[in-house]
């Protein structure tokens, strides 16, 4: 799967040497196969590298995401647990500049990681990167809808305690407010939603935590601490997840690479004040009694907990959007012609509504009936990030050819790429293994519209 094109690499010392390639024109091309995605996302970018930064950084860090790590570093312990966290942080920073570098890497725009793929895999690649963005986004939307609907309900209990209303009725509430969203017409009209929901990403690991008397050492069985473990692994992948870089990058205005690595080193900047501060004062806190969703941990004081639902909700929303648009790109290409939109954009608008509706009805339905439905996103997150976040981008810089003319440090980049491919790679199969473990064990228990 790995090949090396001589011709290419001659032409791209790697993607490092920024300056002549921005200047290099870019063409246009098309269909599925690796040219350039024709949609709206790639005609008057205007997008900066704050912008950027605010859409890389609400797309990964998510309460859906980030909630957990506290539990996966105590179901690791110190020292696994910090080395794979921080090791996971390097290696997605330096997987999303390889993704950047790759940005009209053959003279043609890909303005989707579809037809990135599609550029350097062919068809099948195009195919395979749209089914593990399916995968991922389908499965991260609907780990959402139950944590903003969790969050919710939470705040509402703190002021009516003896309230009616289930955990289905904010699901639903959350999925009317997306679908209101889902009307914006592409990413880049997301991005005061999104810096809203990144300075909510600060202030939700910014709360302190009281710590009483705690314990650090792993608990269960030998066999129990062997999934448990790769469970936290298949998490710490998740909570890493960004499927749509290409997406992203397609709203940026020239130079398009430059502003895309300053706007992802500085989403990453965010990611290690709130990822890192949060996983780890979390599980110092509270030690191996730390709950999966960290906000579960906090009891006192009671409007700590208020406002870290609030900041979670409010970061959710603008993520959930990032990880629909390209189930809306799929059916816009299919549904919305060029000579419909030029003529009846009364019509279009109406098309829009009817398919976001049903997309928007489908993840409600079953983030509503399936409240627990964590064990199997896990499995989603595994089969469709892992792949898209850590495995394709290192093999597809080598395939394109964009590896540095220098011997040394070509092959050092082979040897560290073909690495994070392989680690990852049973990472994904690891985190399977643990969530279909736990799986078995809920579904003794499990019962459909659930009130938590």
């Amino acid at each position: 799967m790995v090949s090396h094109h001589s011709d290419a690499a001659a032409d791209n010392p790697g993607f490092c040497d920024i300056e002549d390639r921005e200047k290099e024109p870019v063409e246009g091309g098309g269909g599925g196969g690796g040219g350039d995605s024709s949609g709206s996302e790639g005609k008057g970018s205007r997008g900066t590298w704050k912008h950027a930064a605010f859409h890389v950084a609400t797309t990964i860090a998510t309460p859906a995401a980030y909630a957990p790590l506290p539990f996966a570093v105590a179901s690791l312990g110190w020292p696994l647990g910090v080395c794979s966290l921080v090791g996971a942080t390097l290696a997605t920073w330096y997987s999303s500049l390889l993704i950047a570098s790759l940005w009209g890497w053959n003279g043609k725009k890909q303005t989707t990681y579809r037809d990135l793929a599609g550029s350097i895999y062919g068809s099948g690649g195009y195919w395979s990167i749209a089914f593990f963005q399916q995968v991922a986004s389908l499965g991260n939307n609907i780990a959402i809808q139950i944590a903003a609907g969790t969050g919710l309900k939470a705040v509402y209990k703190y002021y009516h305690s003896d309230g009616t209303l289930t955990l289905q009725h904010f699901i639903i509430l959350f999925g009317i407010l997306e679908l209101f969203l889902s009307q914006l017409p592409n990413i880049h009209s997301l991005r005061w939603v999104n810096a809203l929901c990144t300075l909510s990403t600060i202030g939700f690991a910014g709360k302190k935590i009281d710590r009483e008397s705690v314990s650090y050492s792993l608990q269960g069985s030998s066999s129990l601490k062997m999934f448990t473990a790769f469970n936290a692994l298949g998490i710490i992948a998740f909570s890493f997840g960004d499927a749509m870089l290409p997406e992203i990058q397609s709203t940026m205005r020239e130079p398009a690479k430059k502003n895309m690595y300053k706007g992802v080193s500085t989403a990453y900047g965010i990611i290690v004040m709130t990822y890192w501060q949060l996983a780890f004062c979390g599980y110092w806190a509270f030690g191996n009694a730390v709950q999966p969703y960290i906000v579960a941990s906090l009891t006192t004081p009671e409007w700590t907990t208020v406002m870290a639902n609030l900041f979670a909700v409010i970061q959710i929303s603008g993520c959930f959007q990032i990880y629909c648009r390209p189930t809306y790109a799929y059916f816009e290409e299919r549904m919305l012609s060029n000579k419909t939109t030029s003529s009846l954009p009364i019509r279009n608008h109406i098309i829009r509504l009817l398919f976001t509706s049903i997309y928007m009805a489908l993840i409600t339905l079953i983030a509503a009936a399936m409240p627990f439905f964590g064990d199997f996103v896990a499995i989603c997150g595994a089969i469709g990030f892992t792949p898209l976040d850590f495995v394709f981008p290192v093999l597809a810089y080598m395939k394109a050819g964009k590896a540095p003319r220098d011997t040394k440090i070509r092959y050092s980049l082979m040897i560290l790429n073909l690495a994070i491919a392989t680690w990852f790679s049973v990472v994904a199969v690891l985190g399977c293994i643990g969530a279909v473990k736990f799986i078995v064990d809920d579904v003794k228990t499990y019962k459909f519209f659930h009130d938590m």
